[in-house]
């Protein structure tokens, strides 16, 4: 885990992280920002990203709301281990031991890519806790299909080879994710900064393979759990911020959101790619604000 952080990167992410212990004894970084109190909005990333990308966010509401956002296991800033349980159940284990250990009682999601999984996982844990939820192009449910290039990604020996390689899939997310404008050159290297080698790749690749699409695959009972557990949900306020353009979670995914939660208000974004709260963050983050720091319904 770095210790000391590029000045160039602290311009962008002037925070200063915090290290937890997990259960299996991996040391995760996290932000912890905000009014020290037992309600927090806790924001969950997914892959390729890491907590970097709720930064505009945290600082917009970390006046009013305590803001804590992990980077997994592997991910970000957080300890890479190469022999780590990357499994869909263990991400979520590790969330909630955070929690815990900070003595959040009064949780407020927000999700996006595969953070969906993890955040209604978690939530199914503990649903009488969990308030807001905010919904940020992802999906909590099992997936009929995922595009070529992810696929490839998946794929044994070759999928290690390109993504942990090649840099084969937190390389071109850095502008396939993107669709209103390009992210800028600092923006480009902060989301890269943390998988700059074959290790500190592991989690990345191993994300990917962790995507299940079948029974027999370690994580889809996990997924089929939380999907279960949703419409529990359907009383809290939810809102849905949706990048149109986004390559992986389409508007199928959106559809499928819209059943769940019928009652949800939601915002497509037409133009805006997979990283949503990035590409669209003027109209994004305002939104957000507002949601998250309204009165608990």
């Amino acid at each position: 885990m770095p210790t000391n952080l590029p000045t160039w990167l602290t311009r962008e992410y002037p925070f200063t992280p915090r290290t937890f212990v997990t259960p299996r004894g991996a040391r995760m970084s996290y932000l912890d920002e905000g009014p020290r109190v037992e309600r927090a909005v806790v924001m969950l990333h997914g892959n390729p990203t890491w907590s970097f990308y709720y930064r505009h966010l945290v600082q917009a509401l970390a006046g009013q709301c305590r803001c804590v956002v992990p980077d997994h296991i592997g991910m970000g800033l957080s300890e890479k281990p190469q022999d780590y349980a990357y499994t869909l159940a263990t991400r979520i284990a590790d969330v909630e031991a955070l929690l815990e250990s900070l003595g959040i009682q009064q949780v407020d999601l927000l999700v996006h890519d595969w953070g969906g999984a993890i955040g209604f996982g978690l939530a199914g844990r503990m649903p009488a806790r969990v308030g807001r939820i905010g919904i940020l192009n992802t999906a909590a449910f099992p997936l009929d299909r995922i595009p070529a290039r992810i696929a490839v990604c998946k794929a044994p020996g070759v999928g290690p080879l390109l993504v942990r390689g090649l840099n084969g899939f937190a390389g071109p997310a850095t502008w396939m994710a993107m669709h209103r404008r390009r992210l800028t050159r600092q923006e480009k290297r902060a989301y890269l900064f943390p998988y700059d080698t074959w290790e500190h790749r592991v989690a990345v690749s191993a994300f990917v393979r962790d995507i299940p699409m079948h029974p027999q695959h370690p994580s889809w009972a996990t997924l089929v759990e939380t999907q279960r557990g949703l419409e529990q949900f359907r009383d809290r306020p939810i809102t849905i911020v949706w990048g149109g353009r986004d390559f992986c979670f389409n508007d199928l995914f959106l559809a499928q959101w819209r059943q769940i939660f019928p009652a949800a208000d939601i915002t497509r974004l037409a133009d805006a790619g997979h990283y949503v709260l990035e590409d669209a963050r003027e109209d994004v983050v305002p939104q957000l604000v507002t949601f998250f720091t309204r009165s608990r319904a």
